[in-house]
């Protein structure tokens, strides 16, 4: 009965994991040896160089200033995110949750509906700088002087991605912690409010604890998505990755080197070195934010 039980979830699996395997996890193998050659894609010649990508790689400046973004948007993006994604699920549950909080929950998840190609050139008629939206209303309400190029400006341009990726990723964070906050039971509320404590202290000492590992689950999302980021900096930027390599991040980098210059081997050398920092990071995620389990 059992093996009968297992051979029709191993069935169920077998197709969707054979098609992982070859289109997933095959190119990540395959990118460890070719990072150690000279390959340019399409030609069917190459030679191993040994270390030689990396070293070059180790001085190559425009990589330096990708890995400064995404390290910058791994510090920042995961603590705005984060944060407000808490706020706005605490504000929908607080007391038992607020009139229409369904409807709250529906508009702020529908960012995440959309598929990123459409968010990109969505925000790209709000940022457009004639005739954008953003520049229309600062002009409608008489602040001319706050309008920007924002894409085409050095000092504007990641930080207007970053706006995008903050409104398009805070309303799966709501839905999750909002389910994570709905779980826990009203009356452990209802004792912290019998022993004096407010809304911000219930928060802290109930609900932060108890929904904790949801927490570092999106923190752990968050880290990996702010070292990737790549399809909404290749439809937003100008270049891409421009002005002046203004909003170049790694992912990216390895992208045009493979498909713009036909450096293959070199952008595998970019994406393994991207591979071992992800996984470094994700793991000290992990142990920074591991904390005791909390039951109830």
């Amino acid at each position: 009965m059992h093996h009968g039980k297992y051979r029709f979830i191993v069935s169920l699996l077998a197709v969707p994991l054979a098609v992982y395997a070859v289109f997933v996890v095959s190119p990540y193998v395959q990118a460890f040896p070719i990072a150690f050659t000279n390959w340019e894609g399409l030609s069917a010649s190459y030679q191993y160089i040994g270390f030689g990508n990396f070293v070059t790689l180790f001085h190559d400046s425009v990589f330096w200033v990708a890995l400064r973004h995404n390290l910058f948007l791994l510090v920042s993006l995961p603590v705005i995110i984060v944060t407000l994604s808490l706020f706005f699920s605490a504000a929908l549950n607080y007391q038992g949750g607020v009139p229409g909080a369904r409807i709250y929950k529906v508009v702020y998840f529908f960012p995440g509906v959309l598929s990123i190609a459409i968010i990109g050139v969505l925000w790209q008629f709000v940022f457009e700088p004639r005739n954008g939206l953003l520049n229309g209303f600062l002009r409608a309400i008489g602040l001319d002087g706050l309008a920007r190029l924002w894409l085409g400006d050095g000092k504007t341009a990641l930080g207007s991605i970053m706006a995008v990726v903050v409104w398009g990723g805070v309303g799966f964070y709501v839905v999750l912690f909002t389910a994570a906050m709905a779980a826990i039971p009203r009356e452990l509320y209802e004792a912290a409010t019998l022993d004096g404590a407010g809304a911000v202290q219930s928060f802290r000492r109930v609900t932060l604890p108890l929904i904790w590992n949801t927490v570092q689950t999106a923190l752990a999302f968050q880290v990996i998505g702010a070292l990737d980021l790549f399809a909404l900096v290749k439809i937003l930027s100008v270049g891409p990755g421009g002005p002046d390599d203004a909003t170049q991040v790694i992912s990216l980098y390895m992208y045009t080197n493979a498909f713009t210059y036909g450096k293959f081997g070199y952008a595998s050398a970019i994406g393994v070195t991207l591979f071992l920092i992800n996984m470094i990071l994700t793991l000290l995620t992990f142990r920074l934010t591991r904390r005791e389990r909390v039951e109830y």
